[in-house]
């Protein structure tokens, strides 16, 4: 059997104030609870940090804008060759200067 290596922990134990709770099937505790002990973690921390870098991915995930090869043509065209700006914008960009000045 492999050496277990302590994982570090997710956050500092100072900073835990929060609390999750969530019920799920024996047969899933059991399958976590093993891939837990393979890692040589606490069920707590393993649940935890798997959860963690799964919400990290969605988010990241989110925030790829993803564009056909077209939308990239006509994005950065209007990036190289911005229109004029029309009446309403400048009127906003008055009021912008207005509250930032």
């Amino acid at each position: 059997m492999a050496a277990l290596v302590p994982m570090e922990p997710t956050a500092p134990s100072a900073a835990k104030a929060e609390r999750l709770e969530a019920r799920i099937t024996a047969p899933l505790k059991e399958t976590l609870q093993r891939a837990a002990d393979l890692e040589g973690r606490s069920l707590t921390d393993f649940v935890v940090s798997a959860a963690h870098d799964t919400a990290k991915r969605v988010i990241q995930e989110h925030g790829i804008l993803f564009l056909t090869a077209n939308d990239s043509k006509v994005f950065v065209n209007a990036l190289l060759n911005p229109p004029a700006p029309n009446e309403k914008l400048r009127r906003a960009a008055r009021r912008f200067k207005q509250k930032h000045a």
